[in-house]
Parts: C-alpha cells; sequence; structure tokens
C-alpha cells in the first residue's frame, strides 16, 4: 500500500516536469519571435526617419515651409 502513494507521486511529478518542458519550449519561441519584432520595428523606425528627414528637405527646397518669426 504505501508503494502506490509513492507511484503516484512520481507519476505527478513526471507529468508536471513534462508540462514544464513544453512551456520552457513556447517561452523560448516566444523570446525568438519578439526578438524578432524588435528588430523589425528598429529598422521600420530608422526607414520613417530617413523619410521624415527627406520629407523635410522637400518641403524646404519647395518653400512650403513655413519659417520661423525672428
Amino acid at each position: 500500500m504505501a508503494e502506490e502513494p509513492d507511484n503516484l507521486v512520481l507519476i505527478y511529478l513526471r507529468r508536471m516536469s513534462e508540462q514544464l518542458d513544453r512551456v520552457a519550449a513556447d517561452v523560448s519561441d516566444l523570446k525568438i519571435r519578439v526578438s524578432a519584432i524588435e528588430a523589425n520595428s528598429a529598422v521600420t523606425n530608422s526607414r520613417l526617419d530617413r523619410i521624415e528627414q527627406r520629407l523635410d528637405r522637400i518641403e524646404r527646397r519647395l518653400d512650403l515651409v513655413d519659417l520661423p518669426a525672428r
């Protein structure tokens, strides 16, 4: 009789270990995906900054920008 609870505990511990392994794998996958999103966001922000600079230059050349009052 005493052996059954030990086996039952071991069974539950093994199940928990398997579930924890799956959670760890999912978290690892999520880390990779979030890193890719962050890298993509950085590239996008860089491109938007360059577009803004080019647009400012175009507006100045076409005299579309109000000059600040002195």
